[in-house]
């Protein structure tokens, strides 16, 4: 066997004669190979594929927004009133649209780099110690919260179209809402295993289509059944502590309608990018699309059926409509579809987060296994909380008020000012401010009527009945 020949066979001056080879060398950080790191981004969800198009960007950020808030707007313009109710629609669609464009610009603001997480943005912002402690918190309450609230509206729905299906025949019309939560339920512990973004966009699709027929279904049964003989268009409430603290309720309610914010940088991620052929582009056509289906599946149904029921219209609009049965199960049915969509898609930033945590900090190795148990275990904890606190609209509230309005309505404003600093006074600096302005306000009150109406309804409720 040959010997291969040892340092100090060579003298001095070949040694200096020799050609240089770079030696990879492992992360200092992290002590991983580049080879290695490389592995694990491309199997971690967000980063694995990037071949989307830009109607992926359209119909995830339609499963995305497009989801059990649609039901609840009904709910909130009866504690609004007209004029204020259709004033904080229309404005919230437009701070929406802004600050969703911000996010979709800053994407890409350094050459050569792309922010495929919220929380990466957040940390060019503010720095890689804060920005993480600035962001990863709140999208984490947006993202758990909204799958524990679409785990209690899939329950609900599913309950509704067994009543409304099984009518006065069935001997078990009586099965206690915590049963349907965990049929909801069971489908996740398998879709759960779809491994990123790409994966999932058969069911994006067919959920981002199925809101809007429900929500179409919901405003046309409202125009048949007409307007009420007893309709009355006052405020919900009628004390003055009511009214205040049903406004602060309500604007909850509309911020947790405008959700998709948390997702749009992860959306983002799975389009491909050249410098001739930004990422930018394509995504913000697929939001402009998005947007537009999402006023009109907004609008129409929150002011048709405040229109048809007033202040009696109940929480979820489809609660109130009881004709005809057929389409009012057809739409409650349409509903599962689109929570079961929209779960995943609000789901996948998480398991991205968990995936990420238990192999670069805890050194666990990428593999199925691994996967297999982090998601069924969080899917295990939403369906848990959401048996045990079935409130839809203080959900709705709360969540919408204490987390959705940080990071959709200021946050990306926030951001922009930081890392593009626009002139003093300009119209970018004006329009930025306000809208922090109003978010910071919306974060502030509307937990306040979401935290309420918890309290109101916990006094009654008898856990796991």
């Amino acid at each position: 066997m040959e010997m291969q020949p040892q340092l100090g066979d060579y003298s001095p001056d070949k040694l200096a004669s020799l050609p240089l080879t770079p030696i990879a060398r492992p992360d200092s950080q992290e002590g991983r190979w580049p080879a290695q790191e490389k592995d694990i981004d491309n199997w971690l969800p967000i980063n694995a594929r990037r071949n989307a198009k830009w109607w992926y960007s359209a119909f995830h950020n339609v499963t995305a927004m497009v989801g059990a808030g649609v039901l609840g707007l009904p709910y909130a313009m009866s504690e609004l009133g007209w004029e204020v109710g259709i004033a904080v629609l229309l404005l919230s669609w437009i701070i929406t649209l802004y600050t969703m464009w911000q996010m979709v610009e800053m994407h890409e603001m350094v050459p050569g780099k792309r922010f495929d997480r919220y929380h990466e943005l957040g940390q060019h912002a503010f720095g890689e110690k804060l920005g993480l402690w600035i962001v990863v918190p709140q999208q984490l309450v947006v993202e758990v919260g909204l799958n524990i609230v679409y785990m209690v509206t899939g329950g609900q729905s599913l309950q509704k179209f067994h009543d409304v299906v099984c009518d006065d025949k069935c001997k078990s019309k009586d099965i206690k809402l915590t049963y349907f939560i965990m049929i909801f339920a069971s489908c996740h512990f398998v879709l759960s295993q779809l491994p990123n973004f790409q994966s999932i966009s058969g069911v994006s699709l067919a959920a981002a289509v199925m809101s809007l027929c429900y929500s179409t279904i919901a405003w046309i049964a409202s125009v048949q059944k007409g307007k009420s003989a007893d309709v009355h268009y006052g405020l919900r409430a009628t004390t003055p502590p009511g009214k205040v603290f049903g406004f602060f309720g309500a604007l909850g309610d509309v911020a947790f309608a405008y959700a998709g914010h948390n997702v749009v940088l992860e959306i983002q991620a799975t389009i491909p990018s050249t410098p001739d052929k930004p990422s930018k582009k394509p995504m913000w056509k697929g939001v402009v699309v998005a947007y537009i289906i999402v006023a009109v599946c907004y609008f129409p149904a929150a002011l048709v059926g405040y229109w048809a029921f007033g202040n009696g219209v109940d929480e979820n609009i489809l609660v109130t409509l009881r004709k005809p049965k057929w389409l009012i199960a057809l739409a409650n049915m349409m509903v599962v579809v689109h929570l079961i969509g929209s779960y995943q898609v609000y789901a996948m930033p998480v398991f991205d987060m968990i995936e990420t945590v238990l192999v670069r900090k805890f050194g666990f190795r990428p593999r199925l296994m691994l996967r297999l148990i982090a998601r069924s275990v969080y899917v295990g904890f939403t369906m848990f909380v959401a048996i045990t606190f079935p409130f839809f609209s203080a959900l709705l509230s709360f969540f919408g008020g204490f987390a959705f309005a940080p990071t959709t309505y200021f946050l990306p404003c926030i951001m922009w000012l930081t890392i593009y600093k626009p002139k003093t006074f300009s119209i970018s600096w004006f329009t930025n401010w306000i809208c922090i302005v109003l978010g910071v306000l919306l974060m502030v009150l509307s937990p306040i009527g979401g935290l309420r109406q918890i309290i109101l309804k916990a006094k009654t409720y008898h856990f796991y009945q």
